[in-house]
């Protein structure tokens, strides 16, 4: 699963990365946790250029009597999601990337949960491949949400943990996005584990574990 993330990158990094012409203002995070508003890129619903947009972590189905729902929501397994009631819709229509300058797992070891940091290499930001909805109750406000779709691990994350987000390469931003491709099976090549040398691991301190504690000192190697 994906429960813990960062994103330190500059705006204007951003855009570049993700070829959007603003990005908003954002400041830099060592410890996103769920139910917290999280950047997204995506194409908006009216049509158009790419735009970053802020969601709320944990999809709210558009059906949920209560959007509290949405806290057991944070990830949604790729291999299923087009066949379950909260997401089948999303994944049709709703598709988003959520950049990321890394994310956290935990591996348990003699009864205890030692974190690792997961990063690019060569420093650059994730995408993660996501689903948007938006959910509005009675009298309320509507409530834009994401959740982040997982997948299988690959050969170097496997040892601290079995899931992994789905990881979109550049090449593959276009095909995400687009709206105009509804078929699921269309994006099923995309739901493979990135290649162990897109990625690098190692263990952080416990301090990510009180999603309250953000600075950079969450991501420093432990010595």
């Amino acid at each position: 699963m994906c429960g813990r993330f960062t994103l330190f990158d500059t705006a204007a990094s951003l855009a570049e990365a993700f070829e959007v012409a603003e990005v908003p203002s954002l400041s830099p995070r060592y410890n996103i946790a769920p139910s917290q508003a999280v950047a997204a890129v995506r194409i908006p619903p009216s049509g158009g250029a790419r735009e970053v947009v802020l969601l709320r972590w944990g999809l709210i189905p558009s059906w949920a009597k209560d959007p509290s729902l949405g806290d057991r929501m944070i990830n949604a397994r790729a291999e299923t999601a087009a066949g379950k009631p909260a997401f089948r819709s999303a994944i049709r229509r709703r598709r988003c990337l959520v950049p990321a300058s890394g994310f956290y797992e935990w591996k348990r070891t003699n009864g205890r949960k030692q974190p690792y940091y997961i990063r690019r290499p060569d420093g650059k930001p994730f995408a993660f491949a996501g689903l948007w909805e938006s959910w509005e109750g009675p009298g309320q406000a509507a409530v834009e949400s994401c959740t982040i779709l997982t997948t299988s691990a690959n050969e170097l994350l496997l040892p601290i943990h079995d899931r992994m987000p789905v990881i979109v390469s550049p090449a593959d931003y276009d095909l995400w996005l687009s709206p105009e491709v509804r078929d699921p099976e269309e994006l099923a090549r995309l739901f493979r584990p990135c290649p162990p040398e897109e990625v690098t691991a190692f263990p952080v301190g416990t301090a990510v574990n009180n999603p309250k504690t953000d600075s950079p000192q969450l991501i420093e190697p432990l010595r």
